[in-house]
This record gives structure tokens, sequence and C-alpha cells, in this order.
């Protein structure tokens, strides 16, 4: 649905002494059709840009943008304008006309857009419902709470009934419990209008409540991308480490080894530890652990030690296979001994 292919983006020098800023170098970035996209990344690493680019506020100054198997970089800006109305858009401080009520802010784009009357109010009634506000149509936005504002940002950005929506920080100016009503909505959008939504925050809880891909951007590149399910179990993810930290590191007994493994639902503990005891007859306790649902699938990162005992040349080799056998079903994210 999202195609990003190759994307450079590079803002002229403030001053003639001073460089040329690359916001975004050779990023690419593809968003299936009716799945929600989360970018992170710390301030400064292009995620605004990223999204800005997507419906050509900013118009890359290489790459290609592709929506809808529509490629918009190739359209003159006249044309642009007119397939920018399939993508809405969401804001961190909602951008709502404080002199409009609740009614009018969603009302606006359909008036711009040349919509007939009777057919706006049916329109704006129809979609103040569907974000839970049938009731503050007459409400200015200096009477709503910062979940209800952004709300009425959501059906505005609905209006023309776009197939994409972009989300930039929409929650972090919310409160927990606006940002868990939120991120509801979104999903169920999702479901129910098939949207396809891709998301910029610097929140991690965000992207594990919402998202079934991420893509994680530093100094304006894509360092790590995929998946939450095959990202969160993937040793040398990026994005792991940050979605999933592993517990805080224990002492074990000299000789002893430290295995630090990841499990998610259909593996379980029960599967790792039937591994290591069972095919391998090894030694195991469980010492540490952290659990998280992450996209709605639980995963865990669990510190196991497994004991010396007699520390034969049979127990090290037992205990070898056992960690190459983690390693080949993915499983493992790190030994220490």
């Amino acid at each position: 649905m999202i195609e990003l292919k190759n994307i450079r983006k590079v803002f002229p020098p403030a001053t003639r002494s001073a460089p040329e800023v690359v916001a975004l170098d050779d990023v690419s970035v593809h968003v299936p059709a009716g799945t929600v996209l989360g970018v992170v990344g710390p301030s400064g690493s292009g995620k605004s840009t990223l999204a800005r680019c997507v419906n050509l506020l900013e118009r890359p100054t290489s790459g290609t943008v592709t929506v809808a198997g529509r490629e918009l970089t190739a359209l003159p800006d006249g044309e642009v304008r007119n397939a920018r109305r399939g993508i809405g858009m969401i804001f961190q401080h909602f951008n709502l006309l404080d002199s409009r009520t609740a009614a009018g802010n969603v009302e606006h784009p359909l008036q711009l857009a040349g919509v007939g009357r009777a057919q706006r109010r049916r329109k704006v009634a129809d979609l103040l419902d569907l974000v839970g506000l049938s009731d503050k149509h007459r409400s200015y936005p200096s009477q709503l709470s910062g979940g209800q504002k952004q709300r009425v940002a959501i059906a505005r950005a609905l209006a023309a009934d776009p197939q994409v929506l972009l989300s930039d920080e929409a929650t972090s100016a919310l409160d927990p419990t606006s940002t868990t009503s939120v991120l509801q909505l979104l999903s169920r959008l999702r479901d129910e209008l098939g949207l396809t939504i891709l998301l910029i925050t610097h929140e991690m809880d965000v992207v594990k409540a919402v998202c079934e891909h991420a893509v994680l951007l530093e100094h304006g590149k894509v360092v790590d991308a995929g998946p939450l399910a095959s990202v969160a179990t993937r040793p040398d993810s990026q994005l792991a480490a940050h979605l999933l930290p592993p517990p805080p590191q224990v002492a074990v007994a000299d000789g002893n080894a430290l295995l630090q493994v990841t499990v998610t639902g259909e593996t379980g503990t029960d599967s790792v530890l039937s591994i290591l005891v069972r095919d391998f007859g090894l030694d195991v306790d469980v010492v540490g652990g952290r659990v998280e649902t992450i996209g709605g699938q639980r995963f865990g990162r669990l510190q196991l030690e497994v004991l010396d005992g007699s520390a034969t040349a049979d127990d090290e080799e037992r205990l070898r296979k056992a960690v190459a056998r983690l390693q080949d079903e993915g499983l493992l994210a790190g030994v220490a001994s």
C-alpha cells in the first residue's frame, strides 16, 4: 500500500557557511495494506520528514513514493494535491480551528472539496459517531479534553475516505488513559475501514500496543526493520533491544553458564526448558526474566543458569549442542560464562 524506495531528502544550508542537512538517506519502507507500521527513533532521526514525504508535503530530493499503486513522485504538483486527499494525517497538537465546533472542524475539508451541505452534515454526523463523539457536535476545542480533540482530528482526517492514515506523534501530548483510548480507536478503524496506518512515534509502548511492523531510524537511515514477531526474537535486532530489553544481568557461580533466551506464545518457557532438560539432560535454573505483550502477542526474555555439575567433557559437549539447537531455532539471545 505504501512503498518508499531509496528516499533521500536534503535541506539546503541555513547559511552560506553551514552544510546541507541530510534528513533522510536512502530510506526504503514497505507498509502492507491494512496494517500499522511504527516508525521510531530519537529526535532528529528523520521520522516526521519521512511522514511528510509520504504525502509529498516534503518532496523527496530523490527516490520514489508509491501509495495504493500510484507513484506520487511522478505526478505534477496539481495532481499531487488531488492524490493527497486519499491520505489522511493527524498531528501531535491536533491542529484544530479554535473558532469552529467539533462538527465544524470535521466539516471543513468537505467544504473545501465542494461537498454539498446536506451530504456534509450526514458525513460529519457519521464520522463523529465513528470516533465516539456523537454528543460533542457543538463543542469547541477549548471545551474538549486532549483525547477528545485528537478524536475530532481523526474524524477530520477520515472525511475524504482515505485509504492511508499518517499519524505524526499523535499521542505524545496525551495522558496515558487518553493514549490507550486513541490507540484502541486507531486499531478499530484499521479493522473496520481497512486503513493502512503509518505511525510516527518515539514511544515504544505505542509500537507494542498497535503495530505489526516497525522501522528504526537513526541519523536519517534505517538501522532495523521488520514484522514485530520477527524482530522481537532476532538476537541481533536493535528494535528488539528497545521492544524487549533484557532483564538485569545476574551473577552466576563459577563454571556455570548463563543463557538468555527469547520465548513467544508459540514456543513458551516449557519448550525451551524441554530442549535443555529433556533433550540434553542439563540441569537448569530460571534466574530472571521479562515478559511483554507486543502487537497482541506475548514475548519474553529469560535468563537460565545452566549448572556446572561435574563439569565433565560430556557436560560441555551437551551444553554446546544445546546452545547450537537454541540458535538454530532462533531462541538464543545471548550466552555468558
